[in-house]
């Protein structure tokens, strides 16, 4: 019987498993080895990492981690999740089997791309989602706000503060005449040709067969849950301006007793720093939550 499991090994999952060690709980780590930024070369706005690959900071986290006796890493898909409160059952892809009287959730999210050709192939390269985590690399060159919805909007008054924006509307939305107006006042051109296909580096083809060169593109992804065990154990979620979430408390307790989620999956906006921070959060409170039962 594990203390807690911990589904999602990633930066919020290590960070919570990492505070219940500290605390000689035993932990069970599944992980099915899908971090959410592992097509960016580089990871930005992390204090203390800044600039490292994504792929070098989980693998000095996870030797850390690993080294308290009481943590179990298990490699895998994590299918179901049976029993309740103190008598929790995870079973799986493999088809074991294992109990825990906590669950944690961190199975990070899925983000939902524009269906553009080129664009998936570059993203998290020359097309992201955060201009605090990609920003300044571009270094105050021409940047693209290809729209997806409302949040786009919001991306193209904020990016001003790294470079020359345009920002392609691409038939997502239609601008009212205010908010044309306030573009404009930040120095953001607007451009209403919808795009054909992402090209070169970050090169946008317009269907009109204009070429527009950026130093980068950022586009505002919805999200939803990487893996759909929370949904299908009964927890409630939530439709939010970036995506779908898991919803919980300020102890980060799900609405299903003894089931808690951190990270991504139940928080916005994302960032590694942010993951990091709510994961420990929730592994001190999953800590109270066995100390004091209700």
């Amino acid at each position: 019987m594990q203390d807690v499991i911990v589904i999602g090994g990633s930066y919020a999952g290590m960070a919570a498993a990492l505070q219940l060690a500290r605390a000689r709980r035993k932990v069970l780590v599944i992980d099915a080895g899908q971090r959410r930024n592992r097509f960016a070369s580089y990871s930005h706005g992390f204090l203390g990492q800044d600039g490292v690959d994504p792929a070098r900071i989980w693998a000095e986290a996870c030797r850390q981690l690993l080294a308290y006796p009481t943590v179990t890493w298990v490699e895998g898909s994590a299918s179901t999740i049976a029993g309740g409160k103190d008598e929790f059952r995870v079973s799986t892809a493999a088809g074991d089997t294992f109990a825990g009287r906590r669950i944690l959730l961190a199975t990070g999210v899925a983000d939902r791309l524009p269906d553009i050709p080129g664009l998936a192939d570059r993203w998290g390269r020359t097309v992201f989602h955060c201009p605090y985590c990609h920003g300044y690399e571009l270094d105050q060159g021409r940047i693209g706000v290809i729209a997806t919805g409302a949040m786009s909007l919001h991306q193209a008054q904020l990016l001003p503060e790294w470079g020359e924006v345009t920002f392609l509307t691409n038939g997502a939305l239609t601008l009212e005449p205010e908010q044309r107006d306030d573009l404009r006042s930040r120095g953001v051109a607007i451009e209403e040709t919808p795009v054909a296909r992402i090209a070169g580096e970050a090169e946008v083809e317009l269907r009109d067969g204009r070429v527009l060169p950026f130093a980068g593109l950022f586009t505002a992804t919805g999200t939803e849950p990487a893996s759909p065990l929370a949904e299908a154990a009964g927890c409630e979620l939530i439709e939010t301006p970036m995506g779908r979430q898991i919803v919980t408390d300020e102890t980060k307790e799900t609405s299903l007793p003894g089931i808690f989620a951190c990270g991504d999956v139940a928080r916005a906006p994302h960032s590694v720093s942010l993951a990091v921070g709510d994961g420990a959060w929730a592994g001190a409170q999953l800590h109270r939550s066995l100390v004091w039962p209700e």
